[in-house]
């Protein structure tokens, strides 16, 4: 059974938080870190995205302006000698560049070779450390410095072949990863409507940016680690499943969470079965990543564990309010009724407008491929 950090690959506005407060009651046993990156993806020296691209001062008083990938995974290593399994739930694409653009390691995650380049350096590096004014687009002559209105993405470092992220296959290596989904004609107005009035002046989100949406970050890299053998090619069953192909084949594999390649199992959840029915949902899941299910992990309504969520959550203010004030996961109350895509516009232009509604209906047309792709192999209830 795989004892490594569990780490839940996910888009934005997936349910992913409230799944996320499922394992934060075990805290005997887990160490949960939520959505990490973001920090080195929006406002570090490494940053990705160009949102606060032109907000220096948003980028300082986020608190994250220092923080690399590097730092990041030293925070998540510091955390694993704790005696807990770390489990991270986090948003793919802040280790993607944005927009289908071509990935390099990220400058702290970048080891020099000696020998290579000039002077002991190599694509702004030295000595396998961050030059935080190469970086930052700061270059240095004569002891001046002379500021450069440059992003620090591409960074100039090598890349690896087919790798999608900033990250090496080395570090990826070191995590168990297991996949959150949800239908796009749910997910991206939940998104959009975070980045509009009034709720923009909580999220500090004031534009609605369609390569955020996640969805081919997630496929992409679901694919690459199915390719290099990181998950796969056991696709995780339920109970029923399992008893199914037993009766079928008259034998079953043992649930360990294990591929025969020495990989993980793939464990892809969709939000709406998790909805549907969380508690076998949960087991499940529970199963194919080695944590020990236990019905009561479906609530959480004591004070210390609302406290941790605040906690937790606080930096993304706006995001997380309905997961910071439920109770528990419980099954919803009415099935989801079918909608035709004219019942969807209609919806769509009633909320937001017909602006909104056709920048809404664009973005999920250019994520169905991707949803449905991941969909199948998605656990089924």
């Amino acid at each position: 059974m795989s004892a490594k950090p569990i780490f839940v690959a996910t888009h934005p506005r997936a349910c992913s938080t409230a799944f996320e407060r499922v394992f934060m009651t075990r805290k005997d046993s887990l160490q949960c870190i939520h959505e990490p990156f973001g920090d080195a993806f929006y406002f570090g020296p490494e940053r990705l995205s160009t949102r606060y691209e032109d907000d220096k001062e948003a980028r300082v008083a986020s608190g994250f302006s220092t923080s690399t990938f590097k730092s990041i995974f030293d925070r998540i290593e510091r955390e694993a000698t704790e005696g807990k399994r770390v489990f991270i739930k986090d948003i793919i694409h802040y280790l993607v560049p944005p927009d289908g653009k071509p990935a390099s390691i990220a400058p702290s995650l970048f080891k020099v070779k000696r020998g290579i380049g000039t002077n002991g350096e190599s694509n702004g590096l030295t000595n396998g450390h961050v030059d935080t004014e190469k970086v930052n687009g700061v270059a240095t002559n004569g002891g001046a410095s002379v500021k450069a209105e440059v992003p620090p993405y591409p960074y100039a470092t090598e890349a690896e072949p087919e790798n999608p992220t900033v990250v090496p296959l080395e570090l990826l290596s070191k995590f168990h990863f297991t996949f959150l989904i949800r239908d796009p004609h749910y997910s991206i107005p939940s998104y959009f409507r975070c980045t509009i009035p009034p709720l923009d002046d909580v999220t500090g989100f004031h534009d609605f940016s369609p390569s955020e949406a996640g969805y081919d970050e997630v496929r992409r890299v679901f694919e690459y680690l199915r390719k290099v053998g990181l998950v796969g090619p056991r696709v995780a069953t339920t109970h029923a499943e399992d008893a199914a192909n037993k009766e079928t084949n008259g034998t079953t594999h043992q649930r360990n969470g294990s591929s025969h390649k020495g990989g993980v199992e793939i464990c892809v959840v969709d939000a709406d079965d998790l909805l549907d029915n969380p508690s076998l949902m949960i087991e499940t899941y529970c199963k194919s990543v080695g944590i020990p299910f236990e019905p009561k992990m479906l609530r959480w309504d004591t004070e210390e564990d609302h406290a941790a969520a605040r906690a937790a959550f606080e930096k993304w203010k706006g995001f997380h309010e309905d997961a910071i004030a439920s109770r528990e996961l419980k099954p919803r109350a009415h099935a989801k009724l079918f909608k035709s895509e004219e019942e969807f516009d209609a919806e769509w232009r009633e909320k937001f407008g017909e602006k909104g509604a056709k920048i809404i209906r664009e973005t999920v047309n250019r994520n169905m491929a991707d949803y449905h792709y991941m969909k199948q192999f998605a656990l089924k209830v």
